[in-house]
């Protein structure tokens, strides 16, 4: 979160962040004036307990001068004090406590350079790479989801059985692919000197509220019925707060750490179009990379961080292009954010390339600057006789499977009807160049979905 401080000197600044961002919820005269009244009772407060000492030094003075009655009314006096303290304090707690709360509401200020904007269709394209030697595909690119039935690898209908809509198993190939490319991400990260991580799934309301899943998006979020814990949104959440209220030295910084976990979002598979497929689900698996650095260092370790996450993609030889990302479609709690998309041929969609097909967003690299480190707690000592302050996160995936598990059966389709492994996967799938899919399997299958 911002600070009390950078609130105060900068109120007009934030309006116009507000502004930029399109928040309209946020009342920030209302936090203001909580501020203005919690300050003028911590000075009345600091001014009755410096009469409350002068009149107890004066107790004394008098008891000792035979003054009874002047000491007895300097006594009331000093338990009338008393009161007005507590009284005082009281109030100036509840107004702490309210004053944080809506600090929470506020989003994260976006750097000088970050685009204006209303929504994604203002983000900015830096780059594109790979459609200059693209591979020769069918005349017509199946979609993954028909694909996937057809092959008997990608089964949305009994997922929906066992979970509901939004979830699917995947079989055969599929399953071994996405196997694949999970062990093929951790390996290219850890050449890039990534620390593996193994996290827990389940994180408390204090680690979401770290990160800023909480109180902004709960409705978004799967909570567990009984219990202060919610499953796992993004590897985000467990490895940031790792070392919540901790205060590393700057001789570990930068920490690079990658996590491999399920991940789960009620908002996913709300989205007309893409609810066929598996392109937005309520389960879904991603590698994340997370980052802790100096506040000097946060600015080309973004830049940095971006690459560690395209080099999966350019492994892969899938096409792809990089957008920086406007105020609007900022999340709440990124200072900047770089977007990672790559080409997936199999669904015309009006905002595609030229060539057809649809972009899928894979990764967002996304720097934090102090804002999670201020909600969670993570800080630094720049030298070891110096104070603590506060770190800078970044994060990064690298990148979301399921997606580019999308982008590789259709962007590898062969006239055929069979999927080319990507080369750099061969070596994890015991060197299979091909995928052909599977016979389904019960009588619900008998003279459907078979190939010649």
């Amino acid at each position: 979160m911002i600070s009390w401080q950078y609130l105060r000197d900068h109120s007009d600044e934030v309006r116009q962040t507000l502004a930029d961002r399109g928040v309209t919820d946020v009342d920030i005269d209302a936090v203001l004036d909580v501020d203005e009244e919690w300050r003028e009772l911590k000075a009345r407060g600091d001014d009755l307990r410096h009469e409350r000492n002068e009149v107890s030094e004066r107790i004394g003075q008098l008891k000792q001068a035979g003054s009874d009655e002047e000491a007895e009314a300097a006594i009331e006096r000093s338990q009338d004090l008393k009161e007005e303290i507590e009284q005082v304090e009281a109030r100036a707690d509840e107004l702490e406590a309210e004053l944080e709360e809506r600090l929470l509401e506020i989003p994260q200020i976006p750097q000088d350079d970050v685009p204006v904007g209303e929504d994604e269709s203002d983000n900015v394209e830096v780059r594109r790479w790979g459609f200059d030697d693209r591979r020769d595909l069918p005349a017509n690119v199946e979609p993954h989801y028909e694909l996937g039935e057809r092959m008997d690898i990608i089964d949305e209908e009994r997922g929906a059985k066992v979970s509901g809509a939004g979830f699917y198993f995947l079989k055969g190939d599929g399953a071994r692919l996405e196997h694949a490319l999970i062990q093929f991400m951790l390996d290219v990260h850890r050449e890039q000197d990534y620390v593996d991580v193994f996290p827990p799934i389940p994180v408390n309301s204090e680690a979401m509220t770290g990160t800023a899943q909480l109180p902004k998006f709960e409705e978004d979020m799967y909570m567990l019925e009984g219990d202060d814990l919610w499953l796992c949104p993004t590897a985000e959440v467990p490895v940031t707060n790792m070392y919540a209220g901790d205060v590393l030295l700057a001789d570990d910084l930068p920490v690079k750490h990658q996590a491999y976990t399920p991940n789960f979002r009620r908002e996913a598979g709300e989205h007309g179009t893409e609810t066929r497929g598996i392109v937005r689900v309520h389960q879904f698996n991603k590698v994340e990379l997370v980052n802790f650095v100096a506040p000097e260092r946060s600015d080309e370790r973004l830049e940095a961080l971006l690459d560690e996450a395209v080099e999966v993609i350019r492994r892969l030889g899938l096409p792809y292009r990089i957008l920086s990302l406007c105020t609007g479609d900022l999340t709440f709690a990124s200072a900047k954010t770089y977007d990672i998309e790559v080409w997936a041929p199999g669904d015309d969609m009006p905002d595609g390339p030229d060539e057809g097909g649809r972009w899928l967003e894979v990764s967002s690299a996304s720097n934090f600057e102090d804002f999670q480190a201020r909600r969670a707690g993570l800080r630094y000592r720049p030298e070891r006789h110096e104070s603590a302050e506060y770190l800078h996160t970044l994060n990064a995936s690298g990148t979301a499977i399921g997606r580019v598990m999308v982008a590789i059966l259709e962007y590898y389709q062969n006239e055929d009807g069979t999927v080319t492994v990507p080369e750099a996967l061969r070596p994890y799938m015991d060197g299979q160049e091909i995928i052909e899919g599977h016979e389904p399997l019960g009588e619900s299958a008998v003279g459907a979905g078979r190939r010649d």
